[in-house]
């Protein structure tokens, strides 16, 4: 068995006299830094300012805080039975929040006619009022 053809393909030998047709200048023509020895290949890195001007800079801000995992008053009352209470661990298991270990916040959107105890979470002040209008409670 041999490998199809033109799979293999070998480096072209360069400089090896002029009969090859590649010798005296080994296919570099004539004079100049690309000719030289160590210029080919470096010539890209020849300052540091070119250097960085080439890199692509990022733009903006970004934090190394995280952010609050933001949840509805709507949406907590669809979830959750009346007098239960609302931790950031039952957030979790019921699915409305990714995961315990950044803070929750609880924002008042839409309406809350459950009795419910919020425990450990952020409250705006439109839910905190919408909580205690319903009956609720809000502990820190």
């Amino acid at each position: 068995m041999k490998p199809a053809r033109g799979a293999k393909t070998y480096p072209k030998r360069v400089g090896r006299g002029n009969a090859s047709g590649k010798g005296t200048t080994a296919g570099r023509g004539g004079k100049g830094q690309k000719a030289r020895t160590g210029g080919r290949n470096r010539l890209k890195l020849l300052g540091m300012r070119r250097q960085m001007l080439q890199t692509p800079k990022l733009r903006g801000f970004k934090s190394h805080y995280e952010k609050d995992e933001v949840v509805t008053l709507d949406v907590i009352s669809n979830a959750f039975a009346d007098g239960t209470k609302v931790t950031p661990r039952a957030l979790a298991k019921k699915g409305l929040v990714d995961s315990v270990k950044s803070q929750v916040k609880i924002l008042g959107g839409g309406s809350l006619k459950k009795k419910l105890i919020f425990i450990g979470c952020g409250v705006s002040a439109a839910a905190k009022e919408k909580i205690i209008a319903a009956g609720g409670e809000v502990r820190e």
